[in-house]
């Protein structure tokens, strides 16, 4: 089991490291009545109680809860998933709704507001389908058979003359909703530990939903204007903040504000300075006014004197040679999966081939720019906003307010797009402290530019790898060197597990170089870069770590592949052997490489591998099993493009892309996780990124910033290969191959290699005329 998914079910205020963490199995399971419904809950083992209908009505355990059944035969989904376009809550709702043996049409979902009663709340790392299957299937199977055993009573029959189907409980010809079963019957039933964990699941043959087509809860909310984003969030005599950020994400301070020029504009009140005790919005200056017009007109008019901080004069270019240096000082770093035998195998060797590997700052630039309304009622702190992890910022929150964290709640909108620029809950931070300085609601509000200048960016990488060949061109070991920013050191260190040399690593910055490729002995050293950490706050961006590590990856075996005079595929497939440390193992990575060798061999068949291709045309592949060991999703690309070598311009024409995720439990959304996932992949390779400069990136909107157009979408084949094994994740993976799979399309096609992110046109001509 994954360290960091033990953390996620830790006890509620425990301080213990992940190992210590309670999962989710060891908790008993209650059923009882809750009003005028039935309620399904977990509560914690050790809890003592008399009667479980009072410890429902008395709210005196601490339960997750997953559903409620009505009267009227609703049932109602509890999500504790931020929505931002995924349809979470519908992949959800589909493994109890199996399980439950329920009626599609009667589910709904209830996106909840934070609570303890929830443990860590946190939607990343595309962890949800899978870190939830098991249990909300232990859920639904639970109230299937509390229901059948409660039905079969008011049938008058035995509970083993009874199934479950569509909402109802039959028996022969007669038959009971699960309606009536709730409104006549007296549903009150606990499980223990024991009987939970040997609560039986339909095996994959019965399932009726999971797997199947149907449409997402999510969409009519999303299609008639019912669903509320966080810049829907008003509330009676709030005011509008625009921020006015300084020239450093940190040490600035304010010397001085003149905003006599702003006083002109109507609706315009005052400007404030936050001082902030997190230091998460150092040298920030507020514009308050009655209408976010008036703010915005006001702050073009507001002059902040600053004094600036030490990364005042930092660029991108400092950053990465900051890195080299990092990787060419052999003390730094954290040394991950040391095998023993690497140095000899690399003295011994009959050849060695290393290369570097360069990845520029990408922003997250989701449609919705962050924003926060924030007020203080009954003593209790209220944050309404879109975000994906309020365990996080919720400790922020309450230090910054000078309250505990009991006195701060979040309510949940959906998000106009998240890709982890909202696990960084950042940007509440300014709302709440404007709120307490002026005494009333502010909704504060970033236009597309201040969300730029404030983003969590993915950070610049500079990567070295290393392969050494026997005298008969096969590879007998491997190093990889990767620096970058670490998101998960600035903002969750307890995230962060020690390697072989006892130093810490962020996982999600490193993830995707623990490869399945048997290459003899592999070792990996993970080195933050210091400089890239204060300069800005590094942040998770869809794929994480991966995105950069799979590019240095997939161009490096590519490149191997030429060197050794072999296929890139069969390259690949020869190393993908399936034995020692990448065998597998149950229940998360059954198959270990034969699954990723699989997909690869499935992508060569669907793509034109091998064909004759036209002058300035090439195919490109690229294979990962998404980020981690324990949750790998097995995934290939072939990427076809065309070069254009007067112009440079690299036109890409087709994607296929195989998926091998286990369980599929919501087709359509499946797809479309692919989809976005690939297409962004793609854009980080080709269109978008930016690089800093003084401190802060340059492109600040989309005259600039230029993110693939709707004309620039290639062709798609995408293919799921069909599989019961264990549901894993899919919102990040795709975005991992497309990138290398482009690159290495481009030497196909022009016989040039290029090893640095974004691809220009010009960088494509330079490095024609080299």
């Amino acid at each position: 089991m994954s360290k960091f998914y033990r953390y996620l079910n830790r006890p509620e205020g425990s301080q213990d490291d992940a190992d210590q963490g309670l999962s989710m199995s060891r908790r008993g399971f209650l059923i009882g009545a809750a009003g005028a419904g039935f309620t399904l809950a977990f509560f914690r083992s050790g809890l003592s109680f008399a009667q479980p209908e009072e410890v429902v009505q008395a709210g005196a355990f601490e339960p997750t809860i997953w559903y409620h059944l009505h009267p009227d035969g609703r049932i109602v989904v509890n999500i504790a998933e931020a929505e931002m376009g995924q349809h979470v809550g519908t992949a959800l709702a589909r493994i109890v709704a199996d399980e439950l043996e329920a009626d599609w049409s009667m589910v709904e979902l209830n996106h909840v507001d934070s609570d303890p009663k929830w443990g860590l709340m946190v939607t990343g790392g595309s962890w949800s389908v899978w870190q939830n299957f098991t249990p909300l299937s232990q859920a639904g199977a639970a109230g299937r058979q509390a229901l059948i055993e409660e039905g079969a009573r008011l049938l008058g029959v035995s509970p083993d003359q009874c199934q479950a189907r569509n909402s109802q409980v039959v028996a022969g010809d007669k038959s009971i909703s699960y309606g009536d079963i709730v409104s006549r019957g007296d549903l009150t039933r606990t499980y223990s530990e024991k009987e939970l964990e040997e609560m039986p699941i339909k095996p994959p043959s019965q399932r009726r939903l999971i797997g199947r087509e149907s449409m997402a809860l999510d969409i009519p909310g999303k299609t008639d204007g019912a669903s509320r984003y966080g810049l829907d969030a008003r509330v009676d005599g709030m005011v509008y903040g625009r921020p006015l950020i300084p020239p450093t994400r940190y040490g600035a301070t304010v010397n001085n504000v003149d905003d006599s020029e702003a006083k002109s504009v109507s609706g315009y009140r005052q400007t404030i300075v936050l001082e902030d005790p997190t230091n998460t919005v150092p040298g920030w200056a507020v514009v308050i006014a009655d209408s976010f017009h008036a703010a915005n007109k006001a702050a073009a008019m507001v002059k902040v004197d600053w004094s600036a901080g030490d990364t005042a004069d930092v660029g991108e270019q400092d950053i990465l040679d900051h890195g080299v240096e990092l990787i060419e000082t052999p003390d730094k770093g954290s040394i991950m999966f040391p095998d023993d035998g690497v140095d000899d195998a690399f003295s011994g060797a009959a050849d060695v081939f290393e290369q570097d590997y360069i990845t520029h700052s990408v922003l997250h630039f989701q449609m919705e720019p962050v924003n926060a309304l924030a007020y203080e009622k009954d003593g209790t702190w209220e944050i309404h906003t879109g975000n994906q992890w309020q365990s996080l910022i919720i400790p922020t929150l309450a230090k910054a307010l000078g309250v505990e964290e009991s006195q701060v709640i979040m309510r949940t909108y959906m998000l106009g797009g998240g890709f982890g620029r909202r696990l960084n809950g950042d940007y509440a931070v300014p709302a709440a402290l404007a709120s307490q300085q002026l005494g009333k609601p502010v909704k504060l509000v970033l236009t597309r530019e201040d969300d730029s200048r404030f983003d969590s960016p993915r950070s610049p990488s500079y990567q070295r790898l290393r392969m050494a060949f026997d005298g008969d061109g096969n590879p007998v070991a491997m190093e990889h060197h990767a620096t970058a920013g670490w998101p998960t050191q600035v903002m969750a260190p307890f995230f962060m597990p020690k390697g072989a040399n006892d130093e810490p690593f962020d996982p999600f910055s490193i993830q995707g170089a623990a490869h399945w490729y048997s290459v003899g002995p592999h070792r990996v050293r993970a080195i933050s870069n210091d400089l890239a950490n204060a300069t800005f706050r590094p942040g998770w961006l869809r794929s994480v770590g991966s995105g950069w590590v799979n590019f240095a990856l997939e161009s490096f075996m590519d490149e191997a592949a030429h060197k050794a005079g072999q296929d890139p595929i069969d390259f690949r497939l020869a190393l993908l052997k399936a034995e020692g440390k990448n065998a597998g193992e149950a229940p998360n990575s059954v198959g270990g490489a034969s699954r990723q060798a699989n997909v690869l061999r499935r992508a060569r068949e669907l793509s034109e591998w091998g064909q004759e291709m036209p002058e300035g045309t090439g195919l490109g592949v690229a294979t990962s099993y998404g980020q981690e060991r324990n949750m790998p999703t097995w995934t290939a690309c072939v990427a076809k493009v065309n070069v254009d070598r007067e112009t440079g311009r690299v036109q890409l024409e087709k994607l296929t892309l195989v998926t091998d995720a286990g369980t599929i439990v919501h087709p359509d959304g499946a797809r479309a996780q692919v989809e976005g996932a690939a297409l962004w992949g793609a854009s980080m390779a080709l269109h978008e990124g930016t690089h800093f400069d003084k401190g802060e990136p340059v492109a600040r909107n989309l005259n600039t910033y230029t993110p693939m157009r709707m004309g620039d979408v290639p062709e798609l084949e995408i293919e799921f290969i069909d599989s019961t094994e264990t549901a894993v994740g899919l919102g990040e993976p795709a975005t991992t191959v497309t990138g290398p799979a482009i690159a290495n399309a481009i030497f196909a096609a022009i016989g040039v290699r290029l090893r640095e992110i974004p691809i220009t046109a010009e960088a494509v001509r330079k490095a024609l005329q080299a």
